[in-house]
This record gives C-alpha cells, sequence and structure tokens, in this order.
C-alpha cells in the first residue's frame, strides 16, 4: 500500500500562486476559499542583504489526524493510503474538525456548508496521476509520491536531504516535508 506524501522545496518556490490558482480552478471554489495558500515572510535583513521566503501550507494529511478524531460525524476520515479528506455528505458543518487541526487547513464552505480541504487530489492520485498543483508548479518546488517506494523522488528527498515537518512537535506525523536553506 503507497504511503502518499509531498514536498515543498522552499529553496524552489517564488510565490507566484500557480498552485493556488489551479487548486482553486480544479476544485470550483469560491473566492473566499483556498486549499493551499503561499506564504511569503519578509524581505527581511538589511540592504543589501535581504531575503524572502514563500512558504506554501496545505493539508498536512497527518498519520495522527486530530481533526478525524474530532469529528462527530465520521465525515473527517483518513484513508491506508495517508490521504485525509472529508466526505461532503456526511459533514454538518459544526467546525469541530477546524478547531482541531492546529495547521488552519480546514475552511467551511459558505455555499454547501460543509467543512473542506486538501485532499491531494484523492481522484487524480487514483488514476495515477499527480495533483494539479504539483503539475503547475513550473518552478518544482512541490514533489508529490509515494513515501515507502524506495526508487520514488519523495523519498529520496525525504530520505537524502533536510527536511522538517510543520509543528512535529504535536506528534501528528505530517506527511508534509519542506526543504530549506
Amino acid at each position: 500500500m503507497a504511503r502518499y506524501a509531498m514536498v515543498f522545496d522552499i529553496r524552489r518556490c517564488i510565490g507566484c500562486h500557480s498552485c493556488t490558482v489551479a487548486c482553486r480552478t480544479k476544485n470550483e471554489l469560491p473566492m473566499d476559499m483556498i486549499y493551499n495558500p503561499v506564504t511569503t515572510v519578509g524581505p527581511t535583513g538589511v540592504y543589501p542583504n535581504l531575503s524572502m521566503v514563500h512558504l506554501p501550507l496545505i493539508c498536512m494529511h497527518c498519520d495522527n489526524p486530530p481533526c478525524v478524531d474530532a469529528c462527530p460525524t465520521g465525515a473527517s476520515q483518513r484513508r491506508d493510503d495517508g490521504i485525509v479528506f472529508v466526505e461532503d455528505k456526511k459533514c454538518v458543518g459544526c467546525l469541530a474538525c477546524v478547531m482541531a487541526c492546529p495547521y488552519g487547513a480546514r475552511v467551511k464552505n459558505h455555499e454547501s456548508g460543509a467543512v473542506q480541504k486538501c485532499d491531494f487530489c484523492k481522484d487524480r492520485v487514483d488514476e495515477g496521476k499527480l495533483p494539479y498543483c504539483v503539475l503547475t508548479c513550473h518552478q518544482k518546488a512541490r514533489v508529490f509520491g509515494d513515501l515507502d517506494d524506495e526508487t520514488s523522488e519523495v523519498y529520496k528527498l525525504v530520505n537524502g536531504e533536510r527536511t522538517v515537518r510543520l509543528l512535529a512537535e504535536l506528534g501528528t506525523e505530517p506527511y508534509a516535508f519542506y526543504i530549506y536553506g
């Protein structure tokens, strides 16, 4: 069984937001909803030594997702391959999962009433295709694949580069990894 993960190389991200636009288009999101924002930090430093970092954010697809445990209806689920998703028809919009997510990765769709989030484009993944955000990243700052496949790019990056997980101290075991510096 695959265990899907995404690696973000923030050394390559230029903050173009093509990933955000591709996600919004694919998921037909209202203008007030974003599943994968890119946050810009900077510029910092003193001229001429300035730096700026673009930090892509998504659902971390945790191995121990607190959002799934918090959901009273079972709408928030985690598949065996690690993909965390929301089954819209079961979601009552109570926001328990939103409050439980330490990453702020869930948002309520005010049109449907359901909570929604990045699901790694699970329909595409099931067909052997890449998520749209990965396809549109012309800087190749996003890499998606099977963390258990020793031949996959994700496996090689996580095991060969200096990667970090956001808020790793919480024990959620996120399947989103960041390469920096």
